[in-house]
This record gives C-alpha cells, structure tokens and sequence, in this order.
C-alpha cells in the first residue's frame, strides 16, 4: 500500500469557510473540551510573554513559530472531531486515550511524536532566525511593541519588514505544506511520517489557491483569538482545531488504507 492508493480530491473556495462552519459546528457540540485547548493555548501564550515581555525581537519570532507547531496541540480535537463524525462517545477521556497512545500505550505508535519533534525543531529554528534578522538589522532595540512597529514595520529606511516578511514565508509555507493534514491523517490511518506528510504536499500542489486561502485564514483568525487572549483562544482555537479535521477529509480520501489501531 502506497501513497498513489490515496486520492486527492479537488477543492473548491468555497470550501474553507465550510470548514469553518463544521469545526463551530463541532466545537458547540463539545465546547468544554474545545475551550480546553484554547485556555491551554493562552496559556502558553502567557508564558511566552512573561518569558520575553521586554524583548520582542524574540516574542515576535516566537508567537509565529508558535504558528508551526500548533497543529500538534490540536490532535485532541481532531480526535473530537472524527468521534463525532462516527457518532462515538466524546469527552476528555477521548483526548486522553489519544494521547496516550501517541505515547506508546497501549499500541506502540509514535509516529506523532516523531512528526512533533520535527515541527517543534522547525518552530525553533525560525524563532532562532527571526531573533537573529531583527537583532542584526534593527536600526536600535527592539523591546516592546511599539518598537517593533516603529522601527521594523513602518520604517522605509532598510526594508527589515519586508525581508523578515519574505524569509518568514519561505520558511512557514513549506511547514504548511507538510503538516496541513499530515496530523489528521496520521491520527485516521495507519501510514508512515514521511507518506503523510508527501500526501499533504500532493493536497496543496493540487489545489494551490484553496490552500493558499486556508492558510491566510488560519493566520488571520490565530492573530485575532492572540489579540483576545483566553476568551479569543477559548473559541478560535477549537474551531480552528475541529475545522482542520474537516479539510483533511474533503481533500483526501484515504478509504485505501487501514485504520489506525485503537482509533
């Protein structure tokens, strides 16, 4: 069994916005669960800014790798997301079963963790870059917001922005395309890493603009539930996290392959 037993479908752009209709859908079903994660999220935000509050040349690097890996704290609600798909029983213990199986028990699987470590290995390496680039070029010290947007955003003087922009996409978009439903399909089927993630390339070369407007949307809706902090997170995440799982399976039909184990 190969990657060629996998078809993917052509979408439409139409489509990503009924995805997010489907993970609202989803997360008011279950909205403690989802709320869960969102809280977590913030959390995590928080602690990003309490680390770096007063050095954001590194918080701006660090909150859009946070961007990188985030798929990963989303595997619960894909979990969610294909119980109630199935009409099985959802709740916490669903996403605690699920994780611990990632973790080796009962069934051995590590492929999430395997595919974890490379997203949270890239995510480092851009807040690494981005740190380096704003630090180098930045004409005085980037400490807090306001000196981000003075000095990097809005100066016209040394083009900082635009190259930060530009390296940032050259680094982002290739991770989008490997992970964009590489999590889901793993959490779905019994497939390796590297077969997920060729599969998830195949999903955005096949249908570039629909990709390419999912991914805007993703980053658009994550700023606003950021700037919203714990009430933004609480919905946005979940929704983005249930509607995530809605795309993998209306661009891939894996019917070909087995299930995973336990799933």
């Amino acid at each position: 069994m190969t990657t060629t037993d996998i078809q993917i479908r052509t979408l439409s752009l139409e489509q990503p916005w009924q995805w997010l209709r489907r993970g609202w859908e989803d997360f008011k079903r279950v909205p403690l669960v989802g709320a869960a994660h969102g809280v977590v999220v913030a959390g995590f935000g928080a602690l990003l800014l309490l680390l770096a509050y007063d050095q954001f040349w590194l918080l701006a690097g660090a909150f859009t790798g946070f961007l990188v890996v985030a798929p990963v704290l989303a595997v619960g609600l894909y979990a969610v997301s294909r119980a109630l798909e199935h009409n099985q029983p959802v709740g916490f213990m669903l996403v605690w079963r699920t994780w611990m199986s990632w973790r080796g028990h009962p069934h051995h699987d590590w492929r999430l963790v395997k595919f974890s470590l490379l997203l949270g290995l890239a995510g480092t390496g851009w807040v690494l870059t981005s740190a380096a680039l704003i630090t180098l070029l930045a004409p005085e010290p980037i400490r807090q917001p306001l000196d981000f947007l003075r000095h990097i955003v809005i100066s016209r003087e040394h083009f900082i922005f635009e190259i930060w922009l530009a390296l940032g996409g050259a680094l982002v978009a290739p991770m989008f395309a490997s992970s964009v439903v590489t999590l889901p399909l793993l959490l779905d089927r019994r497939i390796g890493v590297l077969d997920a993630v060729l599969v998830s390339w195949r999903v955005v070369m096949a249908n570039p603009l629909p990709m390419a407007l999912w991914a805007g949307v993703i980053m658009l809706l994550a700023l606003l539930g950021m700037l919203g902090f714990v009430m933004g997170c609480a919905v946005v995440i979940p929704v983005l996290g249930h509607a995530s799982w809605h795309a993998y399976r209306d661009a891939v039909d894996a019917s070909a392959l087995p299930q995973r184990e336990g799933g």
